[in-house]
């Protein structure tokens, strides 16, 4: 295969890919023969596009090549018969998929993301789900994000489609009604997407690039086809603001660094600008929230030119906002952070510790290796080398562990 070619299809199944399973899926109602024949209109296009070159609209051959492969299954099939004749008007029969032109339905993303998403589903199920069926990622690679083995996730991935064809959970946007309920259960997932592809919550690999990028790319879906929801724009922003950032996390040796180590001249600006002109958009429809006041955080930091001049104060007064909008221990540990950036060690660690003691964060390991930095910062250095140790111990991360042992070992 000629690398053009071969560029032009692996470009088109991270682009087409969810929205050519979400159109068989509507119009079959079979999810499995959905990413059946989505994966044969991908092999097809491997051999085709080689003789015939790369046409015009990719999503839109591969749609119509798909729909044709699903026309064949059905009429093979004497149970498919009656779907069969069901969707036969909306399908068409055309065979000649490089001449038929597909009319641009984005909705069906849209409704494909509602469905994976629904609450009667487990939380895991549908961020699982949502990685199969909108991102195309194999059962294999769905399964090392969650450190589960192969077969266990298949039987996950499985009973989850079960569920909606059971329960007869709809493939649609719910009424408007039902929005403010629904929607942020979509936003949480994409937001628990791109957090596993950010920062991993185990194994070898801090980061995770392909993770981050499909969770960007989705909820650029969910903005364009929901432009009036102000915490859709923050959600992106916020994914902006921190990917912009990849790659100074880590280096050549794959070691984790931080944030006032790194050489912000790497940052994407592109995406830096792009983030923070999103936030200024929504922030200026006077309906913030936790989203928009965690992107607003991000922005603080993206658009210091050097680590002294990140502004503390107002970082520490939008963690408080962000505490009201959803009390969280996590969230009371990162302002305490920033109030031992903003007004001394002494007056962050007062917090951490109070933290500490309600047991709210045992065995997280980012609040002994935060109260390590504040013990460090004051000069009590036996202190700080325990509580080093202690958050090395509770790393789920190779690269974590890696770091919070060097600075360990600063410390003499």
């Amino acid at each position: 295969m000629t690398p053009p070619v071969e560029a032009a299809v692996d470009r088109a199944f991270r682009e087409e890919w969810g929205q050519v399973v979400a159109t068989l899926i509507r119009w079959t109602g079979d999810w499995d023969l959905a990413e059946e024949c989505a994966q044969d209109a991908f092999a097809l296009a491997l051999r085709t596009w080689r003789r015939d070159g790369v046409p015009r609209r990719p999503g839109a051959w591969l749609t119509t090549a798909a729909r044709n492969r699903a026309v064949d299954l059905l009429r093979r099939e004497a149970t498919g018969a009656a779907k069969l004749r069901e969707v036969a008007g909306v399908l068409g029969t055309g065979d000649d998929a490089g001449d038929h032109d597909e009319p641009d339905v984005p909705d069906d993303r849209l409704r494909l993301i509602f469905t994976c998403c629904h609450p009667a589903l487990a939380l895991e199920a549908r961020v699982a789900l949502t990685l199969r069926t909108l991102a195309g990622l194999g059962t294999a690679e769905i399964a090392r994000a969650f450190l589960v083995g192969e077969q266990a996730m298949a039987k996950r991935l499985a009973r989850a489609k079960q569920k909606i064809r059971h329960a007869g959970i709809p493939y649609r946007v719910p009424p408007a009604h039902l929005l403010p309920e629904r929607l942020p259960a979509v936003l949480a997932v994409l937001y628990l997407l791109f957090n596993e592809g950010y920062s991993a919550t185990a194994g070898a690999d801090l980061v995770r690039h392909d993770l981050a990028d499909e969770a960007i790319r989705l909820a650029r879906v969910l903005v364009r086809l929901m432009p009036d929801e102000p915490e859709a724009a923050g959600l992106l922003a916020l994914m902006l603001l921190h990917h912009a950032r990849r790659a100074a996390r880590l280096d050549e040796a794959g070691d984790l660094v931080v944030l006032e180590d790194q050489d912000r001249g790497r940052w994407d600006a592109g995406q830096i600008a792009e983030g923070v002109a999103l936030l200024d958009g929504t922030l200026r429809r006077g309906r913030p929230g936790p989203y928009q006041v965690q992107a607003a955080i991000a922005a603080c930091h993206a658009t210091a030119a050097r680590p002294e001049d990140t502004d503390w104060p107002q970082i520490a007064v939008l963690y408080e906002r962000l505490a009201l909008l959803v009390p969280s221990p996590v969230v009371e540990l990162n302002h305490a952070v920033a109030v031992g950036m903003a007004y001394g060690p002494a007056a962050g660690l007062a917090l951490v510790d109070a933290l500490r003691e309600t047991g709210a964060l045992a065995g997280y390991h980012l609040l002994p290796a935060a109260r390590a930095d504040l013990l460090r910062r004051l000069g009590r250095t036996a202190e700080a080398a325990d509580a080093y140790r202690e958050a090395a111990g509770l790393a789920a991360t190779d690269a974590e562990r890696r770091y919070l042992t060097r600075r360990l070992a600063a410390l003499g």
